[in-house]
């Protein structure tokens, strides 16, 4: 059942110098988040203000949150985010609206534009104003998708895209991608297909149309099959929801394979080579041309977005609790009006 939530008459109603935005006011469950009237950010000189029609809801809000880090983690995320509560209380790690206001210095972007864009770890989404800077990932949207459709790509189509990179993977290879209905699992698929490899999606049954019209060639059921046990071996494993190890999947890797810990522990980052195989861990770089690269591949169609659901702006907790069950499709979007 969806938390009740304080209506918005309640609150200061906004003016041309304040906005609505979701605070994180300490880290626990959802009834942690409040609506608050705040100041509207004002750019700097090289900073773009977006009005915000969409926000994604990521796995990445989630874990600033609840703290709930992959293994060994924890104090580092503390480290990084705030100690008792969070340094930046409005989260928010994707964008897609229209610009209200540049900078003096700012080129390439005018009032009026429809943009997605990528906050990364200074966040600042979940709000009705988000100023990103314009060196980082912003771009236009591309005509064909809504802006809901469109803030469900940057998240997982950034981090898949780094760690293909990463690998450096080619075409005529193979690869398994654990977790393939999730955002990062759906645009790993994708984005793999694209590039000429053959694709193997993990994930459960009712999921599995989902991941052959992806590109997925083949489809492991893990509720039924353990892919650590199958008979084949693959070049790239992409363990996107953490849900194995590097040692675990060594017998499934080929000769200088590699294994993608997305999700993974302090361990798989650090994890040594065994042998020819590897594994690659770490934060996903957001770079502005991998956000461009991600949108040429939309607009021309080899990249869709996977909508789970959007809720509304006002909704946001109960965006929060369903991305918490781990059971969604794609992304989840709060959407403004």
């Amino acid at each position: 059942m969806r938390p009740t939530l304080p209506p918005m008459h309640t609150l200061t109603p906004p003016t041309s110098t304040t906005m609505f935005a979701w605070v994180c006011t300490q880290y626990g469950g959802t009834d942690v988040l409040r609506l608050r009237t705040l100041p509207r950010p004002v750019p700097g000189p090289r900073d773009v203000l977006v009005r915000v029609l969409a926000a994604s809801v990521s796995s990445a809000d989630v874990r600033v949150r609840t703290q709930k880090l992959p293994r060994g983690f924890g104090l580092l995320g503390r480290l990084a985010f705030g100690i008792t509560r969070p340094r930046q209380p409005v989260l928010g790690t994707d964008v897609a609206g229209v610009v209200e206001a540049v900078g003096r210095d700012v080129t390439g972007f005018a009032p009026g534009d429809a943009v997605v864009g990528a906050t990364g770890v200074t966040m600042g989404g979940h709000a009705e104003y988000c100023v990103l800077p314009s060196h980082k990932p912003l771009v236009h949207k591309p005509e064909r998708f809504s802006f809901v459709d469109a803030a469900c790509l940057p998240f997982g189509g950034l981090a898949a895209l780094h760690f293909l990179n990463k690998a450096n993977l080619r075409a005529g290879e193979s690869v398994l991608v654990i977790g393939a209905a999730g955002a990062v699992g759906s645009a790993m698929v994708q984005l793999a297909r694209h590039r000429g490899a053959h694709v193997t999606a993990v994930c459960s049954g009712g999921n599995a149309a989902l991941a052959r019209t992806l590109g997925a060639q083949a489809v492991i059921d893990y509720t039924e099959q353990d892919f650590t046990q199958a008979p084949q071996q693959w070049d790239v494993v992409a363990d996107t929801v953490g849900a194995s190890s590097f040692a675990a999947c060594l017998p499934r890797l080929k000769e200088h394979g590699r294994y993608l810990a997305v999700a993974g522990s302090l361990a798989q980052v650090l994890a040594r080579p065994r042998g020819t195989r590897r594994s690659i861990g770490g934060p996903a770089t957001e770079r502005p041309e991998d956000l461009h690269t991600l949108m040429d591949l939309a607009q021309a169609g080899a990249l869709r977005p996977v909508l789970d659901c959007a809720y509304p702006f006002t909704d946001l907790p109960a965006a929060h609790a369903y991305v918490e069950t781990g059971r969604k499709r794609g992304a989840v979007v709060v959407a403004l009006p």
